[in-house]
């Protein structure tokens, strides 16, 4: 895909696959199964949400994504897309890819029980020949126990692990430009791996499945340490009535050794508390930065609200949240620290507003009744809409999104 958004650059296959996708309705699962049947490939969305799939079939896209409105219609028409809520059309497929989602219970550890399940179901079905890529994100050690389970049981199929690395709503612009990661039980089902995503138009890296399964949760606990040192800057700055928006600017600007350095805002999403979560447990608290990060970043709501209760007598007042997605320009309100600001504004204002120009609720208003209606205004998204916001009210910007200096 072209770096662009609007553009796309299609890599046709020499061998198309017949490819399976569990979990194929959802925000990884869709976009990739859409670029493989682009590239050539046929591709089966396998998935539980009847409804999901319908929308698919109507050439809906059922969430937002770049270039998927587009490219959803061409597929179907092609007539290499298929839905399907049954694994049994599994048997009939070369290619098996795992995409559902991998919770954590209410201790904060990871939640086995719903994989095992979709993967007891998979074996019930699968045939031998076939290559099992799982891109689900998984806790240290799952693949190969995975590999153990289709050993014993003589299943005589190839198992991978190769994370998906996307950022969520810019799947279909990522999926050939970033590298690959690639891991297998085996010598064969790692060289299989890595020639289906080569023959895809990917750079491959080769990593064993418990390197690839920790590269994926360094990588979202890594951003998620890192918006928590912006997130406690800011707090400091705050208890200094000092500006974090202007320092920012200042210690980023023309100067390299501090281009990492991540800007403060609420750090939510189905992901990134998650997967730093699962690193930690059973760690023997060897990751004690991801605590003190999810101290920091929930923390934050609570700290705005008491911020706010210095100044004001929030008792008679209207707070409104401008946006309530887990990230700018996204409709998806999974883990988004909005809700946890409104739950908190709740017990403090006399009426908390909420507005969102992705997200259809009922408990909404629209952005011209927040305006008007509310005392104090809050930025929860970052949404394009807002950038150029004009408004007499009170305006807290955590993410210095409406008044952003570019370095």
């Amino acid at each position: 895909m072209n770096a662009q958004e609007g553009q796309t650059e299609t890599t046709q296959v020499q061998h198309p696959l017949r490819v399976a996708i569990i979990g194929g309705g959802g925000h990884v699962g869709l976009p990739f199964g859409l670029a493989l049947c682009d590239c050539g490939h046929t591709v089966t969305l396998v998935d539980l949400n009847e409804a999901q799939l319908d929308t698919i079939r109507s050439g809906q896209m059922p969430f937002q994504e770049i270039n998927a409105d587009q490219l959803l219609p061409r597929v179907l028409e092609s007539g290499r897309l298929h839905c399907s809520t049954s694994f049994t059309a599994l048997s009939e497929q070369d290619v098996i890819i795992v995409t559902i989602g991998t919770p954590v219970d209410e201790y904060l550890d990871p939640s086995l029980r719903a994989f095992d399940q979709v993967m007891e179901d998979v074996f019930q079905h699968c045939r031998p020949g076939q290559l099992l890529i799982i891109r689900s994100t998984v806790f240290p050690g799952v693949t190969q126990r995975l590999g153990r389970l289709v050993a014993e049981r003589d299943l005589q199929i190839d198992v991978s692990y190769c994370p998906e690395r996307i950022a969520q709503g810019r799947a279909l612009l990522e999926l050939t430009q970033l590298p690959q990661l690639v891991s297998g039980c085996t010598p064969q089902a790692a060289q299989r791996a890595a020639s289906f995503f080569s023959d895809f138009g990917q750079e491959v890296i080769e990593l064993s499945p418990v390197e690839a399964e920790l590269g994926k949760l360094f990588t979202n606990s890594y951003r998620y340490i890192n918006f928590a040192i912006s997130n406690q800057f800011y707090m400091l700055a705050q208890r200094y009535e000092a500006d974090f928006d202007r320092i920012y600017h200042a210690i980023t600007y023309k100067y390299p050794r501090m281009n990492g350095f991540a800007r403060a805002g609420f750090a939510g999403g189905p992901c990134l508390l998650k997967d730093t979560m699962q690193l930690a447990s059973f760690n023997h608290n060897l990751l004690t930065l991801g605590q003190t990060a999810m101290a920091v970043n929930e923390g934050l709501p609570g700290f705005i609200v008491e911020r706010l209760k210095k100044n004001h007598d929030l008792t008679g007042l209207t707070v409104g949240i401008l946006g309530m997605g887990f990230k700018g320009n996204c409709d998806d309100p999974r883990s988004s620290l909005s809700y946890k600001l409104r739950k908190v504004l709740t017990l403090e204002c006399r009426r908390v507003l909420c507005t969102d120009p992705f997200i259809d609720s009922s408990d909404f208003v629209s952005l011209e009744t927040i305006q008007q209606e509310s005392d104090i205004l809050i930025l929860g998204a970052c949404h394009d809409e807002y950038r150029s916001l004009q408004t007499t009210k009170p305006l807290i910007d955590v993410f210095g999104f409406t008044t952003r200096q570019e370095p």
